[in-house]
């Protein structure tokens, strides 16, 4: 597995594991005001971290370290930057909308990184 693989799946753990015990507390204080951060943690943070992860893994012999680099690094401050500032605005300051806004866009621009990746892959010679 290349090395940009285990990364984004190390870091997928890490996210789960927040979410999960952010998800215990939240239950057993019956208190889910931050439900919304609390699932974008799990999809933007585990889900999404597998899926790069998994793709770059199936394509080990074509991928582009430098490509694979720049969509790690660009999705894990996308959520560090956007899932406290959607907490902190849930919790009523609205002066985090704009960490919401960055954490987006970094999010979003990983994706589209993510995007050339799977383009070269689906147009390279076979």
């Amino acid at each position: 597995m290349p090395r940009v693989s285990a990364a984004f799946f190390a870091i997928g753990v890490l996210f789960l594991i927040a979410g999960m015990i952010w998800g215990m507390i939240m239950g057993n204080s019956e208190n889910f005001i931050l439900a919304p951060a609390h699932a974008h943690l799990n999809l933007l943070g585990w889900v999404t971290m597998a899926i790069y992860g998994t793709f770059y893994a199936l394509t080990r012999d074509t991928l582009r370290p430098k490509l694979a680099w720049t969509n790690f690094v660009l999705a894990v401050l996308g959520v560090l930057v956007m899932i406290p500032s959607l907490a902190l605005y849930l919790s009523g300051n609205p002066q985090y909308g704009a960490g919401i806004a960055v954490g987006s866009v970094l999010c979003f621009l990983a994706l589209l990184v993510f995007g050339i990746s799977v383009a070269r892959e689906l147009m390279r010679s076979r």
